[in-house]
């Protein structure tokens, strides 16, 4: 392994050690070591950072986040050898917009519980009906809810472990006695259906498999049709990361 691929390593791994995630990171540095040793250089410099970031043809937005993972590494790097150059944070600025927080009214809430109906099979529309009552009343990331397995609720203390959220945390959250209620309804019934587990998923797909985080966006977007809500404007939309607000 060449040194700058050796430096890539070791800064996935000490940022990692502190929490962040990093996947993007992980798939994009390589190419940067890559583009680098092609070029036969030796350290990282802001025109080749640059040049790196732009090689992506007509992705204005693209750039910007590449170069600025590529800034990450400059950093650290540059603590290693001191001819390291860091591209300034303005150098590409990003043009997209974040997207306003769609605010749901309750009426929305339970249209969207209630547009459930619409689904399929029995299984999909109890998990789904579940899914958005507990996205809505406890405000969890949609990944941290597909990472649920069975023994994270408990029933008696009405509390739900939510384990690798951001940052690698572990939290407990208290539950309302109701949406404990839900909760374990909708495992009596997962149970019923599926009394052989496949999973230690606490909500499954209809082929007895922990849910993927595709099929939860493309089903939640038949809910918001079905429910009949609309954009508020064109950079806000319902999205089920707004369950947070």
């Amino acid at each position: 392994m060449s040194p700058l691929g050796q430096a890539v390593d070791d800064y996935l791994r000490l940022r990692r050690a502190l929490g962040f995630k990093l996947e993007r990171h992980g798939r994009l540095l390589p190419s940067l070591v890559s583009f680098l040793e092609s070029a036969g250089a030796a350290t990282l410099t802001t025109q080749l950072a640059l040049a790196w970031a732009t090689a992506l043809e007509g992705k204005p937005d693209e750039w910007a986040v590449r170069l600025s993972i590529a800034r990450g590494f400059a950093a650290y790097l540059q603590s290693l050898d001191p001819a390291t150059e860091v591209p300034p944070a303005d150098l590409l600025p990003r043009r997209r917009r974040r997207a306003n927080p769609y605010l749901y009214t309750q009426a929305e809430i339970s249209a969207l519980m209630s547009a459930t109906e619409t689904l399929r099979f029995p299984l999909n529309r109890a998990t789904y009906r579940t899914v958005i009552g507990l996205l809505a009343t406890t405000g969890m990331r949609t990944g941290e809810l597909i990472a649920l397995d069975r023994d994270d609720l408990d029933r008696r203390d009405r509390t739900l472990l939510v384990r690798n959220a951001k940052f690698a945390d572990t939290r407990l959250l208290p539950l309302h006695q109701s949406t404990t209620g839900a909760l374990g309804a909708y495992a009596d019934l997962r149970d019923e259906l599926w009394p052989e587990a496949r999973t230690p998923a606490f909500f499954i797909s209809t082929a007895g498999t922990r849910l993927a985080y595709a099929n939860v966006y493309m089903t939640f977007q038949h809910l918001v049709r079905a429910a009949g809500l609309q954009p508020r404007s064109e950079h806000c939309h319902p999205r089920l990361h707004d369950f947070r607000h």
